[in-house]
């Protein structure tokens, strides 16, 4: 416990020098995601650098979310630090320091609208105001998708239609109402009698809140929502408020936890809170800091009380490090009452920029598993998400050459029993860009062993613009090995992919996907996906 106390300590204590030069703010959407990587669209990479970190919006702040492996002119390759899944369209921001200049009209990506988020440690809404306390000029974006996920295995045939609705709207008709919200509904054709019988289990509601600022330091939200700054809570059904002093923010929680089961509205879990969160930043410098208390119950008794700690810190341009635990301070076994400390959902993560070709991370994640609620990947890659969330895990790339790029990736899953642990290594080479044909490719390896399991899996894809900014397809061929250790069966799959994004205009996009699955003891399996997406 003192060493604990110790590094909370330390956490606290950390101070930073900042620039003074400009910040530049970049828009990217997701093209394509694979196994191993995600592609992002940027109108231009320029002031992007491999080894960089691209960021996610969350409420006042960009947070870590992607690490630069490899960029051509407008495609960057990144590599997640998200434990959530990531979709194509989603967005990403990049955050440059570049030498100051006189102001020029600048090209904007698709779909970006003016974004000047960045840390206000007095601030706790998501933009900047404009001058005294009248509310900043009105912000939307959103987008509506519809997609198709067909697939054909031994003569039958099933398909799944998704749709999806995302909104977030600041400074409503240029009020101090806010809002966002995240809906999807799913269904499989000729199965509309199970929506029928269990709506909660097709209609997913991931968020859906309203926010009022009732000046530039104090605001209130109404709705399931996820607090950045106690973000490993995931979504709270109910109030949050907070209110800021100074370099300090204090918040209060009431509420719920959704339901376990299906993700619904569930009266039973009710939860409350307070937390006080420091933060501080200029450029590309930033710190965060929350220390929180929760009580959660279940049918009115406590179920769960601890304290929730969250820390990022971008010491500086080489070091980022990023802390959450919760340390319960109430447990009840067996009807016997317990105020002993137990640290748990422990997850620390650093990266490191050793030099301009080589970039390190470390981390260590002992978070309870996650529940998905939708997934729809194939089977080996949901294997080796699975496996290998938990435990240590090690990091690196090095820049071979301007265009080349190797990494590799190493996890070890251990418990004293033993009876979950896990052993990966992933390796991969990235070319941004290849001569003579101008196109992207990379190779990869990736070796699993667990207690029931030992599998190999070799894979290779090409990407290429048919049309430049309007048309990308990419191919891969992927050969994977299973052992099982249990009853001593192998297997060997043949998987081969391709997939089409074609950028109707400015907002409207389609992608195609098709991959087969083939193998000497069984029939065949194919998917065929389909989605487009309306941004506005």
């Amino acid at each position: 416990m003192r060493y604990f106390l110790s590094i909370l300590l330390l956490l606290l204590c950390s101070h930073f020098l900042f620039g003074q030069k400009e910040t530049v703010i970049e828009k990217g959407v997701v093209s394509y995601v694979s196994s191993q990587n995600i592609y992002v669209k940027f109108v231009s990479t320029e002031h992007v650098k491999q080894g960089d970190t691209l960021f996610v919006e969350k409420g006042s702040q960009l947070l870590p979310a992607l690490l630069v492996k490899d960029k051509s002119s407008t495609s960057i390759v990144c590599g997640s630090l998200l434990s959530e899944k990531i979709k194509v369209g989603d967005t990403f921001f990049s955050r440059s320091i570049v030498e100051k200049k006189e102001e020029k009209p600048k090209t904007e990506v698709p779909d970006v609208k003016p974004n000047p988020a960045r840390p206000n440690p007095a601030v706790s809404t998501p933009e900047d105001k404009e001058d005294g306390d009248a509310p900043a000029r009105q912000l939307i974006k959103g987008r509506i998708s519809a997609a198709s996920y067909s697939n054909f295995y031994d003569g039958t045939a099933s398909h799944r239609m998704r749709y999806t609705f995302n909104f977030q709207g600041n400074n409503l008709k240029k009020t101090r109402f806010s809002t966002e919200n995240f809906i999807s509904f799913r269904h499989t054709i000729g199965e509309w009698n199970t929506v029928q019988e269990n709506l909660k289990d097709a209609l997913k509601v991931y968020s859906l809140s309203i926010k009022y600022n009732f000046d530039k330091t104090s605001s209130i939200a109404l709705g399931r929502k996820i607090n950045h700054r106690i973000s490993s809570m995931g979504a709270i059904d109910g109030l949050q408020f907070e209110k800021g002093l100074g370099q300090f923010i204090l918040g209060a929680i009431g509420g719920w936890r959704p339901d376990f089961a299906d993700y619904g509205f569930n009266s039973n879990l009710f939860q409350m809170g307070a937390y006080v969160s420091h933060s501080s930043g200029k450029n590309n410098k930033s710190e965060e800091t929350t220390l929180a208390f929760v009580e959660q119950r279940n049918l009115s008794k406590t179920d769960r009380r601890f304290v929730y700690f969250q820390h990022s810190n971008a010491i500086s341009n080489n070091l980022n490090v990023f802390v959450s635990f919760e340390t319960d301070l109430y447990q009840n076994v067996n009807n016997e009452v317990s105020h002993d400390l137990s640290l748990t959902n422990l997850l620390v993560s650093i990266r490191y920029k050793v030099s301009k070709k080589i970039n390190l991370s470390l981390a260590y994640d002992n978070r309870k598993n996650i529940i998905y609620y939708e997934s729809y990947k194939n089977y080996i890659d949901q294997l080796i998400e699975d496996e290998t969330r938990q435990g240590l895990r090690l990091g690196g790339s090095y820049r071979i050459a301007k265009w080349v790029n190797w990494g590799f990736n190493a996890s070890l899953r251990f418990q004293k029993s033993g009876v979950n642990a896990s052993k990966n290594i992933n390796s991969y080479l990235n070319f941004s860009r290849l001569p003579w044909i101008d196109a992207a490719a990379s190779i990869s390896a990736n070796l699993l062993q667990t207690n029931y399991l030992n599998s190999k899996l070799f894979g290779a894809q090409i990407s290429k613009d048919i049309i430049r900014n309007k048309l990308q397809a990419e191919v891969y061929y992927r050969l994977a090995d299973y052992a099982y250790k249990n009853y001593e069966y192998k297997i060997q799959q043949h998987i081969g992919g391709l997939n089409l994004s074609w950028y109707i205009n400015r907002k409207l996009g389609l992608y195609l996907y098709y991959e087969g699955t083939f193998d000497k003891k069984n029939a065949s399996f194919n998917r065929f996906n389909s989605k487009i997406i309306q941004r506005f």
